[in-house]
């Protein structure tokens, strides 16, 4: 019988997003004829990521804690929670599943801890080395979490942890033979020294003004930059930013892998799911881990590497004064960037994504094997 209907849920950010949409891609390419359905909530990212990647995705009504908002909180909170519980419930007797795969935000909450009620294999994947709320809540319950972290024994029972690294898209892998095209795409000049520089899937204020103050010293260094602003900044930046040739700035890149194809240096936040791509790129990096996330988790992720000497890590409150010198200074140090390119090779997990797919296949075959 093998799997034949999956459902992932992960949303609120890329950091959860990407990685679901890896292992969906993952386990069409080990069964081809799989049906996979997404659920994420209402208004979130996913709702858009997903069918952009080509996979149906069904809403709930679920939210998180929305700070100074108590009076909006106690009242549609307990609905809100009843409703998506209810919601999901119904979405796993329709489609019923064979196995429940969860990468984190609100809305695997709900869907992970039904499935874990009716007896539905639920499967994990952590980004992060410090594990998040929704993870950790529902690890008990989880047959498997795939991890991509060492030491995450102090979130999850030993046993059932699987150190398989982050997915990520199938099209970072083969870098090298894009830099003419990704040139083209971006407008610029292959030949040149580039900067790709992004503040997460949402952008990042600091980063931003950081790069604002030292561009005019970047560009006159002869430098290209692509910039990756976020949505919330793009139309003031646009409005601020004078016009240069060699620099390509959007809200949002869609083309990652051309941006990574054309990087020499990649400036970004320490979400998981970024470092796991520069990683895979192969690419020195300055990482600006964000102050405002869950547990710090990000600081966490950025230790990990710099104590390899895989990465430079600049503190947020510091990036607007620092990024720019610190950034020449590693352009101009070719030892240095050979440095750290082949410490942060030592972090890629190419194959997670397959990983993740097999053992989610072996684990299900095993409990219906059981179960005949």
């Amino acid at each position: 019988m093998s799997l034949q209907r999956v459902i992932i849920s992960g949303g609120g950010t890329g950091g959860h997003i990407y990685p679901a949409i890896a292992i969906a891609e993952a386990l069409q390419r080990h069964i081809p004829q799989i049906e996979i359905l997404f659920v994420g909530a209402e208004g979130k990212m996913e709702m858009e990521k997903v069918p952009k990647a080509g996979y149906s995705i069904v809403g709930l009504p679920i939210r998180g804690w929305q700070r100074g908002k108590w009076r909006v909180n106690v009242t549609s909170l307990p609905w809100r929670i009843v409703a998506s519980l209810w919601k999901a419930y119904r979405i796993l007797r329709q489609f019923r599943p064979d196995a429940v795969i969860g990468t984190g935000g609100y809305a695997s909450i709900a869907i992970g801890q039904l499935a874990a009620w009716m007896g539905v294999p639920l499967f994990l994947q952590e980004q992060n080395a410090f594990a998040g709320f929704t993870n950790r809540l529902l690890g008990k319950y989880a047959r498997k979490i795939c991890v991509a972290y060492p030491m995450m024994e102090k979130f999850f029972p030993k046993d059932r942890i699987a150190l398989t690294g982050n997915p990520v898209r199938q099209d970072l892998h083969c870098l090298d033979k894009l830099r003419l095209e990704a040139a083209k795409y971006f407008g610029l000049n292959p030949e040149s020294k580039t900067i790709f520089v992004m503040g997460g899937s949402l952008g990042a204020n600091t980063i931003n003004q950081a790069v604002l103050k030292a561009l005019p010293k970047w560009m006159a260094a002869g430098y290209q930059l692509i910039w990756q602003t976020g949505k919330a900044y793009y139309e003031s930046l646009q409005e601020t930013v004078p016009s240069y040739q060699g620099l390509y700035m959007s809200q949002f890149i869609y083309q990652i892998p051309y941006a990574y194809a054309l990087a020499d240096v990649v400036v970004s936040r320490g979400g998981a799911i970024s470092i796991s791509e520069i990683c895979i790129a192969g690419k020195p990096c300055i990482l600006v881990p964000s102050p405002n996330v869950a547990e710090d988790h990000q600081t966490h992720n950025v230790e990990t590497l710099a104590s390899r000497g895989a990465a430079i890590v600049i503190k947020d409150n510091q990036v607007v004064e620092q990024l720019g010198d610190v950034l020449l200074e590693l352009l101009s140090d070719k030892a240095r960037q050979e440095s750290l390119i082949k410490a942060i090779k030592n972090f890629a997990r190419p194959t997670a994504a397959d990983e993740i797919a097999k053992l989610i296949i072996n684990e299900v075959e095993k409990l219906q094997v059981h179960a005949g």
